[in-house]
């Protein structure tokens, strides 16, 4: 399954909620990864632009991005970036495809 990262930052009222009872987020983050047919991996607060990074596997883009709407919808997060990760072996089988497709490209002349 395809590795997804899913970053935002906390609403003000969230914020609020959790200085005045403190909880550990990672069990919600499992609870709707899960939810949406991913496997949690890694739920880390974070410092920064974004307040949580949530590091998951999903069968498929259309599962990672309902995660996101369900985060979203539930109004507790702002500003949520979903990027899709690369493996190594995956990126390594972009390199070998992108050297031999290389063979047959021109690049525009005067670049």
């Amino acid at each position: 399954m395809p590795f997804y990262m899913l970053q935002g930052r906390y609403t003000t009222a969230s914020i609020k909620a959790l200085v005045q009872k403190p909880e550990d987020m990672s069990k919600a983050a499992a609870a709707v990864v899960e939810a949406n047919g991913g496997k949690l991996h890694n739920f880390f607060m974070s410092l920064g632009e974004y307040d949580f990074v949530v590091i998951s596997e999903f069968p498929g883009d259309d599962a990672a991005a309902a995660l996101a709407m369900t985060v979203g919808a539930a109004g507790v997060a702002t500003d949520l970036k979903t990027t899709k990760l690369l493996t190594p072996d995956m990126v390594h089988k972009a390199m070998t495809s992108a050297r031999a497709a290389g063979k047959s490209y021109s690049a525009p002349k005067g670049s």
